[in-house]
């Protein structure tokens, strides 16, 4: 056993001792089993590559996490980003990840690892952004429509903020919110900034709205997802999430992502992520 390997061991011990439970992930674990990494189409956070693995820098850190830890047998499990959480819930996936942001009423049904990243929302919209919209206001104010994936959390955001049901379209993915876009059956898409920047790249018909300007929510920590009744295993991995976060192996595996020192969380926290409103 690497000197990693039983620190590691050792911590896992020391954190079973202190009260922490072990759930249905551990005993798959312990069989021998696969761990099933459950992931939506959210490029560049989550995706499926040509071969059917998990692609992305969410799951990149994820698998870095549990191959320090001495899990190499991890199943990817394409799903749609509004069946994640009911997925972990029901047992048929034991991690979930994606651009998942930590929010309160996503905490009363999942147990989050530590901070992953930190990031900001920003809508699409037709290119040279004909109608001025850069915030929820701009929306109401002009009696506007927009776009978003069923699950994020621009929905309940937008709502809060104002906008009426029948101004907000709820799409199965990015590619269908990007598509409305287009077609002009949406006049801005609604989404974190990541996928705004990488859906206004790929495509000359939308340019992506200042994030200083948006008027929503402000930067979020986004992390791993766990079932609620496996905590000695999200302490672990949180112990070895902490070693690698940051690290230059993790930032060597993540660049093809885009993912940059910026996205760090530093000091912001997914308990106060949790409690937050």
């Amino acid at each position: 056993m690497t000197l990693a390997k039983a620190t590691l061991a050792a911590s896992f011990a020391a954190l079973c001792g202190a009260g922490a439970t072990a759930g249905q992930l551990q005993d798959r674990v312990d069989a021998g089993e696969a761990i099933r990494l459950g992931f939506a189409a959210s490029p560049p956070w989550a995706y499926q590559g040509d071969d059917g693995s998990a692609m992305g820098f969410v799951n990149a850190i994820t698998i870095g996490v549990l191959q320090k830890m001495g899990h190499e047998n991890v199943e990817p499990v394409l799903t749609d980003w509004s069946a994640l959480i009911p997925s972990l819930k029901a047992g048929r996936v034991d991690v979930i990840t994606g651009g998942m942001y930590v929010l309160p009423e996503r905490c009363a049904n999942v147990d989050f690892s530590d901070p992953i990243g930190a990031f900001g929302d920003a809508f699409i919209v037709a290119a040279g952004n004909p109608k001025g919209i850069a915030t929820y206001q701009d929306l109401i104010d002009q009696d506007l429509r927009m776009a978003t994936v069923s699950g994020y959390n621009t929905v309940a955001d937008g709502r809060a903020a104002g906008v009426a049901d029948s101004q907000i379209m709820q799409v199965p993915g990015p590619t269908e919110m990007l598509a409305a876009v287009r077609a002009g059956r949406a006049d801005a898409g609604a989404t974190n900034t990541i996928e705004a920047r990488l859906l206004s790249e790929a495509d000359e018909q939308v340019d992506m709205t200042d994030p200083a300007g948006f008027e929503g929510r402000k930067k979020q920590v986004v992390s791993v997802g766990f079932p609620q009744d496996d905590d000695a295993f999200r302490e672990e991995f949180n112990a070895a999430l902490q070693e690698y976060l940051g690290s230059d192996e993790m930032m060597e595996t993540v660049a093809e992502y885009d993912y940059i020192p910026a996205f760090l969380p530093g000091d912001l926290t997914t308990e106060d992520a949790c409690n937050a409103g």
